[in-house]
């Protein structure tokens, strides 16, 4: 099928950000997405990870859907699955508008959301009337801004909707979220994943089957902190990180007007050195944390590099922005032949080839 993305894209871009993406939103729930006609997966790119099947390891991360509004709609473009949030507990507006920034001569996006979303009930309801997906389904959750434990609503959130995602993730790498962040140093982190894993273990005890937990880091990490969170990950019964979040640093290199907004950098930027941070997590762990990999990804070499750089699956949203939805497909189908062109049978034999023991 022919992309008209490349025709669309200047009237999409005169638009606002945040009112472009409202309207993506809207066009996926609508079941839009079946018009873009993926033509779906080499068996090459089915893989496993944290005990879940994939028909690709092409997610759609976090922060686009932020409301569990269009899930089916993603699967549909051929994401092999769809992360839906960062919910909090009670619903909140987020920062002030404007808050979501084009870096078009970058290729890069600034977003300052501040956890913006329906609320709890909103996201559980959404999930509750899903049927027959084609990919399994995350639910990242957070916490209140002016929450005063913020642990309690990540046990809240999971509480809430244990039995209705396939897997969670636990959102303390937001940069848009004052002090949260903090929860990312060792002693933090320990009580948050202790008493995370405890309200899982409570779910299975009364008969739930178990679920994936997986807490997401942020690109801004000094070495020491890879150690700890590598460390903890190590020796809790957490299923796997996903590196990583937007970063806080500003590239000397930018070159658009919106360089020094306040906020999180994605996008091609973020490629680089994402896929530094998620070689020396892979590192640390010794590869016995499943990995997920975000960041920058605009090609099927961009995949390919993070997953040789240690990640089971991988996620974009940014890049989207640029280059439409056909994105998906173009990014599985160059995976799939780099696969087969460097003699890997399957996404699993190649996570990790490409780094140095």
């Amino acid at each position: 099928m022919i992309d008209l993305f490349p025709l669309i894209r200047p009237v999409i871009h005169a638009l606002d950000p945040e009112t472009a993406h409202t309207l993506t939103i809207r066009f996926l729930a609508a079941g839009v997405s079946g018009r873009f006609g993926d033509t779906g997966d080499d068996p090459v790119l089915e893989t496993e990870a944290f005990g879940l099947r994939f028909k690709n390891p092409v997610g759609l991360a976090a922060g686009f859907d932020k409301n569990a509004e269009a899930i089916k709609g993603a699967l549909g473009i051929g994401f092999g699955f769809v992360e839906a949030g960062t919910v909090t507990p009670r619903p909140q507006p987020g920062n002030a508008r404007p808050r979501l920034f084009r870096l078009s001569e970058d290729r890069a996006v600034i977003n300052r959301f501040g956890f913006n979303n329906k609320g709890l009930d909103y996201f559980a309801a959404r999930l509750e009337g899903l049927k027959g997906l084609s990919g399994p389904v995350g639910a990242n959750v957070g916490a209140n801004k002016d929450s005063e434990d913020r642990t309690a609503d990540y046990v809240t959130g999971i509480e809430r909707l244990y039995g209705l995602s396939d897997y969670f993730t636990v959102n303390i790498s937001s940069p848009n979220t004052p002090g949260l962040r903090a929860l990312q140093s060792r002693a933090a982190l320990e009580d948050l994943i202790g008493r995370v894993l405890d309200a899982r273990a409570a779910k299975m005890k009364g008969g739930m089957k178990r679920i994936p937990i997986l807490v997401k880091i942020a690109p801004d990490l000094t070495a020491t902190d890879i150690e700890d969170i590598a460390a903890v990950a190590r020796a809790t019964d957490i299923d796997g990180l996903i590196v990583s979040n937007t970063t806080i640093t500003r590239p000397s290199a930018l070159t658009s007007r919106y360089r020094d907004e306040m906020g999180g950098l994605s996008g091609a930027p973020l490629m680089d050195p994402s896929t530094r941070v998620l070689e020396a997590v892979y590192k640390a762990t010794e590869g016995e944390v499943p990995l997920i990999g975000v960041g920058g990804i605009a090609s099927g070499a961009d995949a390919f590099a993070k997953i040789r750089a240690g990640a089971s699956l991988v996620q974009l949203y940014s890049m989207l922005v640029y280059e439409g939805p056909g994105l998906v497909t173009r990014v599985k189908q160059e995976l799939a032949a780099l696969l087969k062109a460097h003699g890997f049978a399957s996404v699993a034999d190649a996570v990790g080839t490409g780094v140095k023991k």
